[in-house]
């Protein structure tokens, strides 16, 4: 794809925001699986919901500019997630499993909430206000997740690990 506009730009973003929902909606029943805090697996679970409805919000925005979501891999995600497949597969204690779980999880929802404020941003200065509120929404949504992960971890899970 040739980049020679901002929203070439925003397209490729898209693209790429596309294929890392798609790699988490893989790999959160993994780690809801693996984790055995009922807490965490609650909130894994609603955050696989979560995930599979920002996916169709991205599909949306590409409809409305006349572009297919696929055709981008994004590398970035897929090394976050080796990384939660490493530890899976290390079988550590089932507490510091969970505390890796939160770990991983909250690198997965920064590298999120880095590219929804980026396209979020690109919207708003190419004019698609509309499209901006559904990105900052999702936006929104990550960063609560975010905060439940910390919450849970410094509210109990952390402390059984220690």
């Amino acid at each position: 794809m040739q980049l020679d506009t901002l929203k070439d730009l925003y397209i490729a973003e898209l693209k790429d925001l596309y294929s890392a929902e798609k790699q988490i909606v893989k790999a959160l029943p993994k780690m809801i699986k693996a984790t055995k805090h009922p807490e965490l697996k609650a909130a894994f679970k609603t955050h696989l919901q979560q995930t599979a409805e920002h996916a169709k919000r991205v599909e949306q925005i590409c409809e409305e500019l006349g572009a297919t979501p696929r055709g981008k891999k994004c590398v970035g995600m897929e090394g976050l997630i080796k990384e939660v497949s490493d530890l899976i597969e290390e079988q550590p204690d089932d507490d510091v499993l969970d505390a890796g779980l939160i770990s991983a999880a909250q690198h997965v929802e920064h590298y999120e909430m880095a590219g929804y404020g980026t396209v979020r941003t690109y919207a708003r200065q190419l004019g698609y206000e509309s499209q901006a509120e559904l990105l900052q929404r999702t936006l929104d949504e990550e960063g609560e997740t975010d905060h439940l992960l910390t919450d849970l971890a410094e509210a109990r899970i952390n402390l059984e690990a220690e």
